[in-house]
């Protein structure tokens, strides 16, 4: 499976870092340039951390990368964590950078496209793009990590948030009886 994977600047950086190191496949990630601040601020880390848990890092100024074609076949994208801004410009169909560019080439292939938003309160404005996304095929999925799974980290709910990334975009993954001690 080829993955592209977004991190931007919303806040729950974790999230992302969890799921770059879980998810199975080929990965390729771009990184906004908040999401490369944020990530720094929050976790200590730089995208050359997560390097090598991907295939390849690519720069979000990069319109040339072979991510920015729908004739470069890939089976899914997760945005994690997407500001609303992010979903703002992908609802709207603006693809001025490598991410937005790869989100809007997800939706026109009709590939899977997970949008983890991290936002709250939620705006109606920012509703109205989540139902819009959703029915161009998008799967909405804000950061909201469950509780009753023994997850009494911050470390565990990411990874177990992660975990049900990865169950959507293999449907066939086992997910039934996550307990603290598989995390």
């Amino acid at each position: 499976m080829k993955i592209v994977i977004g991190i931007t600047g919303a806040s729950g950086s974790l999230f992302g870092v969890e799921f770059v190191k879980m998810c199975g496949g080929d990965k390729y990630l771009i990184a906004s340039r908040w999401g490369k601040s944020v990530l720094a601020q929050e976790t200590g880390l730089k995208l050359s951390d997560l390097a090598p848990h991907v295939k390849k890092v690519f720069s979000d100024e990069d319109l040339s990368s072979p991510l920015a074609s729908g004739s470069n076949p890939i089976d899914a994208m997760v945005i994690l964590p997407c500001t609303a801004s992010t979903l703002a410009k992908i609802a709207c169909g603006i693809a001025d950078s490598l991410l937005t560019r790869a989100a809007a080439v997800t939706l026109k292939e009709r590939r899977k496209l997970i949008l983890c938003v991290r936002e709250t309160p939620l705006s109606t404005i920012t509703l109205e793009q989540m139902l819009k996304l959703s029915q161009a095929g998008a799967l909405v999925m804000p950061m909201c990590p469950s509780f009753y799974q023994g997850a009494l980290t911050i470390k565990k709910q990411a990874q177990l948030f992660g975990k049900r990334v990865c169950q959507l975009l293999e449907p066939n993954t086992q997910t039934t009886g996550w307990k603290q001690e598989n995390l």
